[in-house]
């Protein structure tokens, strides 16, 4: 199982939340904003993986963030089979959320 660290406030995070939607078994969105407990278990991976390094470095939080099973961080999407927000694969959140074909 993929755990992704997200919140609903960032357009990247909820164009990934819309991809799994349905798919619990293969990922565990788990929203950082949601109480204290979810921001500092995310605080601690962020401050201690290099993982985030490049997004610290530009002033970025590293949302959304997938953790493997095997411990592995990546801010990757497509290193979780997704499709990231922006590409030139995705569709608009609207577009996906009305089930426009290809979404």
């Amino acid at each position: 199982m993929i755990t992704i660290y997200g919140m609903p406030t960032c357009p990247y995070c909820d164009y990934v939340h819309e991809q799994i939607v349905g798919r619990e078994d293969e990922f565990r969105y788990i929203n950082i904003g949601e109480n204290i407990r979810n921001m500092k278990k995310f605080m601690d991976l962020r401050d201690n993986d290099p993982a985030f390094t490049h997004s610290k470095e530009i002033g970025d939080v590293g949302i959304p963030a997938f953790v493997f099973e095997d411990g592995h961080i990546s801010l990757d999407p497509a290193d979780a089979g997704l499709i990231e927000y922006g590409s030139e694969a995705a569709c608009s959140i609207e577009d996906h959320k009305s089930g426009k074909k290809g979404c």
